[in-house]
């Protein structure tokens, strides 16, 4: 069952956004430098790029399927949960900050609902010329 409607997933996209480009001077990884500092910032600044992009009540240009955003969503979960280890970064409180984020991110791509409220399941994009 899915819990949560695109409107709210939306919502939570941008928070989460904010929070991982905030997050590397919210826990001091800045100083470090790396990974730990550049990672967070890249995936927020890339979930809102593809959040405005895609076809539901957050987004602007409407170009991107509310399914392949939930599919960028979990691979942006993974990258977090999987990139501080492969860099050989282990101390517990770099890379838990990470883990939480990614693990919400999954999480929420799990339980969100993949047709916008204002769409039915059987809804069709008229076709435009040249498509």
């Amino acid at each position: 069952m899915r819990h949560f409607s695109t409107n709210l997933h939306g919502i939570f996209d941008y928070l989460i956004a904010a929070f991982l480009i905030a997050m590397p001077w919210i826990f001091g990884f800045v100083e470090i430098g790396g990974p730990e500092s550049w990672l967070p910032i890249i995936c927020g600044v890339g979930i809102i790029v593809y959040s405005l992009l895609t076809d539901y009540e957050w987004g602007l240009f409407k170009v991107i399927d509310m399914r392949a955003h939930l599919v960028l969503d979990v691979l942006v979960g993974l990258t977090l949960l999987f990139s501080l280890p492969f860099f050989g970064h282990f101390d517990v409180s770099w890379w838990q900050p990470h883990f939480v984020v990614a693990i919400a991110l999954i999480a929420l791509a799990a339980l969100s609902q993949r047709t916008p409220e204002h769409r039915g399941p059987h809804f069709h994009r008229p076709r435009t010329l040249g498509t």
